[in-house]
């Protein structure tokens, strides 16, 4: 292939995963704005609220145990296409949800179509570049995730005053289209056509692979640090702007700020872990913003005024969430073609499913101890994603890689 058409691949690569992970993220989101008020029209208890969030996990982890296979075996277009449809559809119905369960099935629809398409966005990038430009290029495209994110906040703020809560659900399905365009308008990559025609393998063979000798050391330690990641993402996000409204007396103004701070820093220290990634290599950007999340996560601590916990939040934020744009990169460079997409679909939503549970672990931590001992405890979260860090084999890739 000539490097015009290499150009062309690459370039369209990079806009359909950016679009599929920006709209993925903003419909995963849209769910934390309305929450209470869903609450309230159910007449449903705070766990029961809670349950969402957790059938919504579970639903990913399903999504990316099924679709990741069918993404290799089938082709990353066509499962991206469906998995988007899916979880914009569920979304849009979950507007007319006459009661909770009918809620609760609908997420779990939303969560299969969201964890299936994450491993094919991650695939799409790592098929197309090479090795020494996957860290920047996944650091763009998780970026626009958190541009997702904001968008859904966006549009809480303008649809929930008009049309309520079903309204923000309806806006919810408008990624149905970049399903459909996907589907009809962009084609599979070379290099994923040129895997199929090694061998054909059936799904269970494909899944089998990620757990066979040679691989499974690999495998299991970036489940690890997957883990790792999403108990840091989900103990920051959900408990510390209340934290800091009760700590320092922020108002919730004040706590959206330093929400945007830290969304501002995680997305920043994309950018930047990208570059030292494609660099100096992944192994020593993980270790330097594994360590630097330690000291920072448990320094934040002792912050004591807006500023410092305005700064604090977004430093946090560069360093814990940063790491973030390196995963679809490393799962690139140690696994091939034909597995790529099963492979980052079934690490990081194990990593969902398990790493979601910190939310518990530091409620239980604040509501028995104080902040400085939940912080220390993702603190040594990064700690031990540390030295797993170090025991990954990076040198080669797997022996059956091309």
């Amino acid at each position: 292939m000539n490097n015009e058409n290499v150009e062309k691949e690459q370039k369209r690569a990079l806009i359909t995963s950016s679009l599929g992970l920006s709209a993925q993220s903003a419909s995963t989101m849209l769910l934390s704005f309305v929450l209470s008020s869903m609450m309230i029209t159910y007449h449903i208890s705070g766990a029961a609220g809670g349950l969402i969030s957790t059938i919504t996990n579970i639903g990913m982890l399903v999504g990316g145990i099924f679709f990741g296979p069918l993404a290799d075996k089938y082709g990353r277009v066509k499962i991206y296409s469906i998995t988007t449809i899916l979880y914009a559809l569920a979304t849009g119905l979950m507007a007319f949800s006459p009661n909770i369960f009918i809620i609760y099935i609908l997420r779990f629809i939303v969560g299969i179509g969201g964890g299936g398409v994450y491993g094919v966005i991650m695939s799409m990038v790592a098929d197309v570049y090479p090795q020494n430009k996957r860290g920047r290029i996944n650091s763009y495209v998780t970026v626009a995730g958190q541009i997702g994110s904001i968008i859904a906040a966006i549009a809480a703020a303008i649809i929930i005053p008009m049309s309520g809560w079903r309204g923000l659900f309806l806006f919810g399905a408008i990624p149905i289209i970049l399903g459909i365009f996907v589907y009809y308008k962009v084609p599979e990559s070379s290099e994923w056509k040129k895997s199929q025609e090694k061998e054909e393998s059936n799904s269970a063979a494909i899944l089998s692979i990620l757990f066979k000798k040679g691989n499974i050391g690999n495998t299991l330690r970036l489940m690890v640090m997957a883990i790792v990641q999403v108990a840091g993402y989900f103990g920051l996000m959900n408990w510390l702007p209340s934290i800091l409204q009760e700590k320092s007396g922020l108002s919730v103004s004040g706590s959206s700020i330093w929400m945007i701070a830290t969304i501002v820093g995680m997305s920043l220290g994309m950018l930047v872990f990208g570059q030292i990634m494609d660099r100096i290599g992944p192994k020593v950007a993980y270790s330097l913003f594994l360590l630097a999340s330690a000291v920072s996560v448990f320094l934040y601590s002792f912050a004591n005024n807006e500023f410092s916990l305005l700064m604090g939040g977004a430093i946090v934020g560069f360093f814990a969430n940063g790491m973030n744009a390196g995963y679809g990169a490393i799962v690139g460079d140690l696994y091939e073609t034909k597995i790529r997409a099963t492979a980052n679909n079934i690490i990081f939503n194990i990593g969902r499913a398990v790493g979601g549970f910190s939310a518990v672990v530091i409620g239980y931590l604040l509501d028995n101890f104080n902040l400085t001992i939940t912080m220390g405890f993702l603190a040594m979260l990064y700690i031990i994603s540390f030295f797993t860090v170090l025991t990954l084999n990076l040198n080669k890739r797997s022996e059956n890689n091309e």
